[in-house]
């Protein structure tokens, strides 16, 4: 089984920058449609951003011109730098695989995520 292990977060303030990675254990992440999600505390996981395996992006509202995801389909990697961040992007993020494209639903076992908090 493939796992996905988020890494890079850590306690900013709020305008300041992370950069996430998310790794695959196996060369699978070539082939597929990666996103990341973000779960607040008390709140649903929520979608973030995707990228097709021929870079076609797809942004959630609250995100778009701050976050930005790539992917390094050579290092199995997926990324989402995170800039002019806001206390309201604290949440733990995760990675997964898409099934059925950019708009599908996530099918990949979750990780353990990785926790962004934001100070103000």
């Amino acid at each position: 089984q493939v796992q996905l292990v988020e890494s890079g977060g850590g306690l900013v303030q709020a305008g300041g920058s992370l950069r996430l990675s998310c790794a695959a254990s196996r060369s699978r992440l070539s082939n597929n449609v990666m996103a990341w999600y973000r779960q607040a505390p008390g709140k649903q996981r929520e979608f973030v951003a995707a990228i097709s395996s021929g870079g076609i992006i797809r942004y959630a509202d609250s995100v778009k011109g701050r976050l930005t995801i790539s992917r390094d389909n050579g290092k199995n990697t997926v990324y989402l730098q995170m800039n002019s961040l806001k206390p309201e992007d604290t949440a733990v993020y995760f990675c997964n695989y898409l099934s059925g494209g950019l708009t599908g639903s996530p099918f990949g076992s979750w990780g353990q995520g990785t926790q962004v908090t934001v100070s103000s």
